[in-house]
């Protein structure tokens, strides 16, 4: 970057990120009984492809990757399939349900403009025989280690039905204290707790309407529990060298604390009575109406929860490390090795799905680095995982004690190359619709990501999104389109938002083109950029790095509202036509700026930022962040003075929704 003579600039420059060599990005796998709704889009899958974008330019686009795919396996799914073949909604097979709404998923990203390198399914080909194989691998891998374990755990059974009843097929309460969940289910709830069957309270059987009975059942389970002591080190690590959110630490400690268990002081004189045949613990009086017993071990607990289940004294559990279950029994999974009536558990074969995916997109395409160990298992580059903060605990604790424990020898977090890496968690809070939860299981059902089509560019949405400072807090989406409630007068928040590009920044373009059109014969006359003006684009350019290596997506958001406006203002200042020399160095400067906003806005809006830079005919180098400050005639043939294409009267680099238009002309 050029050398100004600043303070502030150059400790700026001292002070800049340290990029990796490559980059591995993933985001969270949307089930394959449905399409995508607006929490898939704006509450994940943006985010993780303006990262990429943006990653793509600043280190090169050989040096990174950018994976998901859908989740085909498990219980929601074939319940889902089950219940439209009997309903006659479907025809076909759970194959081709799947690839149905994969298809879907795939097309309504496309609308989006997020660019993956490879969008699979896991139960599809090309994926399917290589994750097959993958989770083979990783299976015998912890087994040969000696981290897993074969319980007779117990599951629940219908028995009017006379089945045992997979993970969707048992609803009931979820037994953690304080849980708000919507729906609990045999051994998680939608809020990310896992407990033991027998904790669920008050279970029924989706497919009768009964009370379901535990019976037992063998099924492979990770010693998760064991890891507690490597665990608490990963997440000391995570806080002192990564831009983990602060509240995905504090939500991974939770799940570190002694087992617990909280009972409330009605059950005083029945807790009482039988204190003495509970395991050691150690008692804490909360508050008036509660307390707390703490054991020493989750066995102690569960015994704990024998006895008070057979005295009758209620209780709720707190978070703690339980055993992954890494197997099930469902037909429609991937088989385990060795096991016939045994498949994985979703969970844990989605946690390892990206691998599959990367491995098979490198069989499919020819990369720099071509191996899946160069994305995954080497220092040189990092990991980014964009998920939802319900899924917290699995990629958080579960996924990384079990990679640890894949190392050879003893597992540490000191992690060696060629051994799986680290990953930086970019967990999103929950993306509201009209205040309520986004999620296909909510009573107020959000809109589809692709009816939002219907009223939105997808560079408004995507822009609006990125603001809502979901990575620190719960966001509503409020469109005025799909909020019965909103006044006839009242503003869009999508639309107004969407003004910086449709409306101030597309003005300041509009205005250039049609200035040196007008007064310079339709060439851009050449000129230095003022000092002034360029150390300024540069602090922006520098904060903007920082802010996107620390996935501040609202606050790239709010740099790029204020630079932009700030073009403008430098505009209407300056802008005297009566002073053509005046004016010729306004358009130098505001060029420069336009530029500069130009490269920042790629991973946002990325089309109508490829079509100015087409329009300006500048080449596709001007992305690459080694040339950043270089001012526009560097990437013409020129290399001086040039002529961009003309531009037509009223023509828009960014152009509203066609509705908004028609809505605009009947309001005039």
């Amino acid at each position: 970057m050029n050398n100004f003579n600043d303070e502030i600039l150059a400790k700026m420059i001292e002070n800049r990120p340290k990029m990796p060599k490559r980059v591995m990005i993933t985001s969270g796998m949307p089930y394959g009984n449905k399409s995508l709704h607006c929490g898939h889009v704006g509450g994940l899958f943006i985010h993780a492809d303006v990262f990429a974008r943006f990653m793509r330019d600043r280190i090169g686009r050989e040096n990174v990757l950018f994976v998901s795919g859908t989740d085909c396996y498990g219980s929601p799914i074939m319940e889902s399939f089950r219940k439209l073949k009997e309903s006659s909604s479907f025809q076909g097979t759970i194959e081709d349900y799947i690839t149905f709404n994969h298809n879907l998923q795939e097309t309504t990203l496309k609308n989006f403009e997020v660019d993956l390198d490879f969008y699979g399914a896991s139960g599809l080909e090309p994926a399917k025989e290589v994750h097959f194989e993958t989770s083979k691998n990783v299976f015998e891998t912890l087994k040969k280690n000696n981290v897993l374990t074969k319980l007779n755990s117990l599951q629940f059974y219908d028995e009017q039905a006379k089945t045992f009843l997979n993970g969707r097929q048992v609803v009931g309460k979820c037994p953690f204290e304080n849980c708000k969940s919507e729906k609990a289910y045999a051994d998680g709830c939608d809020l990310g707790h896992q407990y033991m069957p027998k904790e669920l309270i008050n279970p029924i059987s989706t497919l009768t309407g009964n009370t379901p009975i535990l019976k037992e059942i063998g099924n492979w389970y990770f010693n998760l529990e064991d890891n507690k002591d490597l665990l608490i080190e990963w997440v000391d690590y995570l806080e002192k060298n990564t831009v983990t959110r602060p509240y995905v630490t504090k939500e991974i400690k939770e799940f570190l604390k002694t087992p617990e268990i909280y009972i409330k002081k009605e059950y005083d004189d029945k807790f009482n009575l039988i204190k003495d045949k509970l395991p050691s613990f150690y008692l804490k009086f909360d508050d008036k109406s509660s307390r707390t017993i703490y054991f020493e071990s989750l066995k102690d607990r569960e015994l704990a929860c024998d006895i008070l289940t057979e005295n009758k004294i209620r209780y709720r559990t707190g978070k703690t490390l339980v055993p992954f279950r890494l197997t099930g029994n469902i037909p429609w999974g991937v088989p385990v090795p060795n096991e016939k009536e045994l498949t994985f558990w979703v969970w844990p074969e989605s946690l390892w799905a990206p691998i599959s995916f990367t491995k098979t997109y490198l069989k499919l395409h020819q990369r720099k680095f071509n191996n899946w160990k160069d994305w995954w298992c080497s220092k040189d580059c990092s990991i980014y995982q964009f998920i939802g903060e319900d899924n917290i605990y699995f990629y958080g604790p579960a996924q990384h004690a079990i990679w640890f424990n894949l190392q050879k020898g003893k597992p540490t977090i000191t992690v060696k190359d060629g051994d799986l890496q680290i990953s930086t968690l970019v967990s999103n809070k929950h993306l509201l619709f009209l205040n309520q939860k986004a999620s296909s299981s909510s009573q107020i059902k959000p809109p589809m990501a692709d009816e939002l089509l219907h009223y939105y560019t997808a560079e408004q949405l995507r822009s609006h999104f990125l603001g809502l400072n979901l990575g620190n807090n719960s966001a509503s989406f409020m469109p005025k389109k799909f909020n019965p409630n909103a006044l006839p007068n009242e503003v869009d928040v999508v639309v107004k938002e969407g003004n910086l590009l449709t409306n101030v920044y597309n003005k300041i373009l509009r205005t250039l083109f049609y200035t040196w059109q007008k007064y310079f014969n339709g060439k851009v006359p050449y000129g230095q950029v003022q000092d002034e003006i360029a150390k300024n684009c540069v602090k922006t350019i520098l904060k903007y790095e920082k802010l996107m290596m620390q996935t501040k997506f609202h606050m790239v958001i709010y740099e790029l509202d204020s630079f932009i406006r700030g073009i403008h203002k430098y505009w209407l200042a300056n802008s005297d036509t009566d002073n053509l020399e005046k004016l010729k160095q306004t358009i130098v400067d505001c060029l420069y700026m336009s530029k500069i906003a130009m490269v920042l806005l790629h991973p946002i809006a990325p089309k109508s930022i490829e079509k100015l830079a087409e329009f300006l005919t500048l080449d596709k180098s001007v992305f690459n962040w080694d040339k950043i400050d270089a001012p526009v005639y560097d990437f013409v043939e020129s290399k001086g003075e040039f002529t961009p294409k003309f531009l037509e009267p009223k023509q828009d680099f960014f152009k509203k929704h066609p509705s908004q238009l028609v809505e605009n002309q009947n309001k005039d």
